[in-house]
């Protein structure tokens, strides 16, 4: 009842306060619309459902029965973004507002889109072909033949025909109408309805979750843009642990995400109070919402289950799943169609995460120096990240523990000092090394370097042009012995 007041409350507000919360240039599209076009002009939507809740609004949708050309030769600047669906870009005063002719829509046979729509539909007629009823709501003037909902007598009023409000109130996703109709039209509504309900801090409605379970399976059949659209979003959102735990619950995680999914029920050694799902989904819910450091988190053990080895006492082990699990990060990152940069990062950091873990406490600094070196200047923050979260998903409680600390000042000791770490650290690089030994481009000239900064991590004060050309020298002759 709590909840429903406030809801209600902000709809008085709403109504109230209208022209004020409404920018500028979505007043004036909306004036447009209905003075020139047609006075059955809406905003709808998710824009009305975050309206509601208070929310910061991130993309204003209008719907109206004008007709995308009318559309089109009422402003100036436009887009057919989806003209034969309806939408057309308004682009006024360094906004992008889409605005959508109302319509009723035919099957979807390819279930995405549908095979055809009619631009005949009245609101209420709009609202009935929308996934959730949360956005299954529309704000605009009164219309005779229209229901608006109780409470609205003039001025802006609500149309909410499919308990929208209702459902608000009670922190619940509910389909609008038959779910198994809705997910049949767009299978992505099943990820879609998760990641609502992560996103708002709100719970699936139990036929709406059953309908979801039964087509989980048909999820493959979606683009992988699609699905990693949605995939970032839930790794991003508030709740990201309940709904990755949701998804594998309805059969979803292990259609997208088979080789995670696999290690639910897998369990793993006696430092690890959870299995390797439980452990993994943890993990990214313990990381910064950094996008590629999630990725991470959950794909930082995925080799585990193909690496398991038992030794005569029983104990389980997974030696070499951090690089067995980077390339099945890769091959999952690829077939959801990531950026060659994520990718990088995110297989980096999975088959780089044990290098921190198997430092001993009191390493001495070269030892420090070298597992900076393999991990690279600008993957250790990210990586500081990733142990600290993995720690707290092997059952070792918050916090930053002493020994990270520990391990966080050396390393920002080594920046401060700009302690050479890679090749490029050095000074001295290939031209001058042909140049003292005479060689030519080749293996040999990359062997001498890695000799060099092998050396200068063991003592960083050797790295000066003058000690550099001397023990460039010295490897030169002992590699032409």
């Amino acid at each position: 009842m709590g909840r429903l007041l406030v809801i209600r409350a902000r709809l008085v507000y709403l109504r109230l306060a209208w022209r004020r919360l409404v920018p500028q240039a979505v007043s004036w599209v909306l004036e447009q619309l209905r003075g020139k076009a047609s006075p059955q002009t809406y905003v709808v939507g998710g824009t009305v459902r975050d309206l509601l809740l208070g929310r910061r609004v991130r993309d204003w949708d209008i719907a109206t029965r004008a007709l995308p050309h009318t559309v089109q030769q009422v402003f100036p600047h436009t887009v057919p973004t989806g003209i034969e669906h309806g939408t057309v870009t308004v682009i006024h005063d360094g906004w992008h507002i889409e605005v959508t002719t109302l319509r009723r829509e035919g099957p979807y046979s390819d279930g995405r889109r549908p095979d055809y729509v009619s631009f005949d539909a009245v609101v209420g007629d709009d609202l009935a072909r929308r996934d959730f009823t949360i956005n299954a709501m529309a704000f605009g003037p009164p219309v005779s033949g229209a229901a608006p909902a109780p409470g609205n007598r003039r001025g802006v009023v609500l149309y909410d025909p499919h308990g929208g409000l209702r459902d608000l109130a009670a922190g619940i996703v509910r389909a609008v109408g038959d779910p198994a109709a809705r997910f049949a039209e767009d299978r992505l509504r099943i990820l879609r309805a998760y990641r609502i309900a992560a996103e708002l801090g709100m719970d699936i409605d139990p036929e709406t979750g059953c309908a979801a379970a039964a087509a989980a399976h048909l999820l493959p059949s979606v683009s992988a843009e699609r699905i990693r659209a949605e995939l970032d979003r839930i790794l991003l959102s508030p709740r990201v642990a309940w709904c990755l735990e949701q998804l594998r619950l309805a059969g979803a995680a292990q259609a997208i995400l088979p080789e995670l999914a696999r290690g639910a029920g897998f369990e793993q050694n006696e430092f690890h109070p959870y299995d390797v799902w439980e452990h993994s989904v943890i993990t990214c819910a313990a990381t910064p919402p950094i996008l590629h450091l999630r990725l991470a988190g959950l794909l930082h053990d995925v080799g585990k289950p193909l690496t398991l080895s038992v030794d005569p006492s029983g104990r389980r082990h997974f030696f070499g799943h951090e690089k067995v699990g980077a390339d099945v990060a890769r091959d999952i990152l690829e077939r959801l169609r990531y950026d060659r940069e994520t990718i990088t990062r995110v297989v980096h950091l999975v088959a780089r995460h044990m290098d921190f873990h198997d430092l001993p406490e009191g390493a001495g600094d070269a030892a420090v120096r070298r597992a900076a070196s393999r991990v690279g200047r600008e993957h250790i923050a990210d990586l500081l990240h990733l142990r600290e979260a993995d720690r707290v998903a092997a059952g070792k409680g918050g916090g930053v523990s002493r020994g990270t600390l520990d391990l966080l000042a050396r390393l920002r000791a080594l920046d401060r000092a700009d302690a050479a770490l890679s090749l490029r650290d050095l000074k001295i690089d290939g031209y001058r090394v042909m140049e003292l030994t005479g060689l030519q481009p080749g293996p040999t000239v990359g062997r001498i370097l890695e000799a060099l900064l092998d050396a200068v991590i063991e003592d960083p004060a050797l790295n000066n042009p003058e000690d550099l050309a001397r023990l460039c020298s010295d490897l030169a002759l002992r590699l032409r012995r």
